[in-house]
């Protein structure tokens, strides 16, 4: 592996190996320049298995180092945020010292309405400078804050509030989703209402933008965004020195039939972490105009929409709606006129700008762009070469890479800010530099040789990995550490991968969506991969269905392209694709046409949904999908059988 690397990024993989703790020490030592700490930390790692402490002593602030010390940089003039709406066209430019101001407002609201350090404040909110610094200000202040995704249901709003016993919550009056009214309030008046505690939630702070003053408001409890604005004036904007070690953020992760897992970040490792992914592997600089097409309510939207362009010093483009509404050139425009020079979206986002068209792409000049991350699922080969080919003209590095909520950043990808090795369409790349991860049986926790499918595992503690789970240690270590016999020890990442002889990482989905046909384990994006590299498929799903003879064979939901139209003949004839392609052992036995594949408001298909279809099970929580019709559409298809798939 060390071979294919350019030599700074040799260099850093080579230090990491020689000592891991001493390799982050080095990390946060040189990013003094932009991390700022009020007291140096006493010891850098203290590991009690299963948790970590990370830079224990140590004295910083998130929200200090993303805006004050910026300024103090000279930076206060220059932009933070780029605020856009798809559906009214608004464009709002901040600069740093314009939100360091409202950042400080903030803060001293919330001091206002009874927040102190170490109380949780829920937001929900949808993408807006206004959610932004709302993180920002609980930060400064040493609040928790617990980002809800402002689409997620009064349930799973209920739920989040409930397990990290939020006292606080910051919402809007409002959204809009594709022109459409969102009633953030009423959810937020339903999921309080469900909570058994009546008394724990003390205040709600509702945003009105359009001022109409009609919204329902809980006498005592409710207060409106000017009053909540107006309680600053007697308190202190200033921030609080936090130990390192102190919470700046919970984040669940989604529930399906569980309650949620809610994953723990504090101030230290975090900013240390998110700050050295963004450089090493995005090549993060001042001069980068930033664009992620994520939402604030993942793990993306904070780290790569909020903190780690703020804590680099560069703009980030904070775009509320989708790809394609009004115009499906939304994103290229985007680009456009923001001279955008690097964009972070996930591979199911590549899919529909390929499915909308090149010439969408080409109406635009793009040619600011200096590279496009994704990360969610695996970048397809093929959807990569048509980013990489026909739109950018292979100008431009498309890099693939992978993480979950509870690493906060990259552990698996190219490391294009220090130099990188060749890219190998569908490789996520090497595990990253001070991430100890190996490929390992799901039985028994051998390492495994190159070429032989396991699972993913990391070994040692790392700054950006949750330590805990929030009031739930016992689950974290049984979840994480102690997942599967033989893995004891070691962090599940719970994804199927393999490596190759060059050590490159190849993902195959999710351990448990791996399709067991007749004792050969195959991933559902193996299959899809196969499918989507028949040149009349832009997506595709698998899924495991059971079957008699084998155990389980697999059922298939295609998308076609547009120049393409569903037929019996071309069904067989893209079953008989697939066997090609990887072998007779891939047993197709339903392949259904639809127009969409239900897929979460971040871009990630819903596998569990589409298994859950094709089983005639109960569905779960769907408070997420981006468009609900997906379902319908599945559910007729599969009505349309005749049959349950695999009986």
């Amino acid at each position: 592996m060390l071979d294919l690397l350019p030599p700074e990024a040799r260099r850093l993989y080579a230090r990491a190996q020689a000592d891991h703790v001493a390799f982050w020490e080095e990390a946060a030592l040189n990013a003094r320049q932009d991390l700022f700490w009020f007291r140096k930390w006493d010891q850098v790692l203290e590991w009690e298995y299963p948790s970590f402490k990370w830079f224990t002593g140590g004295q910083t602030n998130v929200s200090y180092n993303c805006l004050d010390y910026k300024i103090e940089r000279g930076l206060g003039d220059k932009a933070a945020f780029v605020a856009e709406r798809g559906d009214t066209g608004e464009r709002t430019v901040m600069t740093y010292a314009e939100l360091l101001e409202q950042v400080k407002t903030y803060a001293a609201a919330l001091r206002g309405i009874g927040v102190e350090t170490g109380d949780r404040v829920a937001i929900y909110m949808p993408m807006s400078i206004e959610a932004a610094a709302a993180m920002l200000a609980c930060a400064r202040i040493g609040a928790i804050h617990m980002v809800v995704f402002a689409g997620f249901s009064p349930g799973a709003i209920a739920d989040r509030v409930e397990l990290t016993g939020a006292r606080f919550v910051l919402t809007e009056a409002r959204g809009s989703r594709r022109n459409k009214p969102v009633p953030l309030k009423e959810m937020v008046d339903e999921a309080l209402d469900r909570i058994p505690d009546e008394s724990q939630v003390k205040a709600v702070a509702v945003l009105d933008r359009s001022g109409s003053g009609s919204l329902p408001m809980k006498s005592g409890r409710d207060i409106g965004w000017q009053d909540f604005l107006a309680r600053a004036h007697a308190f202190s904007p200033e921030c609080v020195h936090m130990e390192a070690n102190q919470t700046l953020f919970l984040l669940p992760t989604s529930g399906t039939t569980a309650k949620p897992k809610v994953t723990v970040q504090n101030h230290g490792g975090y900013q240390v972490y998110c700050y050295s992914m963004g450089k090493w592997v995005y090549g993060l600089k001042e001069d980068d105009m930033w664009f992620s097409t994520s939402d604030i309510g993942w793990i993306v939207g904070h780290s790569y929409n909020v903190y780690g362009p703020l804590l680099t010093g560069c703009t980030s483009i904070l775009y509320e709606g989708t790809p394609d509404f009004p115009r499906q050139d939304m994103w290229w425009d985007i680009i456009e006129r923001n001279r955008v020079t690097g964009m972070f979206t996930s591979p199911t986002g590549v899919r529909a700008l390929m499915r909308y068209g090149v010439d969408e792409a080409r109406k635009h000049d793009v040619s600011t762009l200096q590279r496009i991350v994704c990360a969610g699922e695996v970048l397809n080969p093929e959807a990569w070469q048509w980013l990489h080919n026909e739109v950018l003209g292979g100008r431009v590095p498309i890099i693939d890479h992978m993480w979950q909520t509870e690493t906060t950043a990259a552990i698996v990808g190219y490391t294009y800010g220090v130099g990188m090795p060749p890219v190998k369409p569908g490789s996520a790349g090497f595990p990253v530099p001070g991430v100890e991860a190996d490929v390992v049986s799901e039985t028994d926790g051998r390492s495994l040789p190159p070429g032989q499918k396991g699972v993913l595992v990391i070994k040692k503690p790392f700054p950006g990995l949750t330590p805990t789970l929030w009031e739930d240690p016992a689950r974290y270590k049984k979840d994480y550490w102690e997942a599967r016999p033989g893995t004891e020890g070691m962090y599940y990442a719970g994804d199927a991968a393999s490596r190759d002889e060059e050590g490159y990482i190849w993902f195959a989905g999710r351990a448990d969506e791996v399709i067991k046909i007749a004792a050969h384990r195959l991933g559902t994006i193996e299959i899809e991969n196969a499918l989507v590299a028949h040149p009349a498929v832009i997506e595709a799903a698998a899924a495991g269905v059971p079957d008699e003879l084998r155990g389980e064979v697999a059922s298939a939901l295609v998308v076609l392209d547009k120049a393409y139209q569903p037929s019996d003949e071309l069904r067989e004839q893209l079953i008989q694709h697939v066997r090609k392609e990887m072998g007779p052992i891939v047993v197709i036995k339903d392949l259904l046409f639809v127009r969409m594949l239900p897929k979460t408001r971040s871009g990630k298909i819903m596998r569990r949904v589409i298994k859950s279809l094709l089983t005639n099970k109960e569905l779960g929580d769907l408070s997420t999908i981006e468009e609900e019709a997906s379902v319908d559409e599945i559910r007729q298809a599969v009505e349309n059988l005749g049959h349950t798939p695999g009986n």
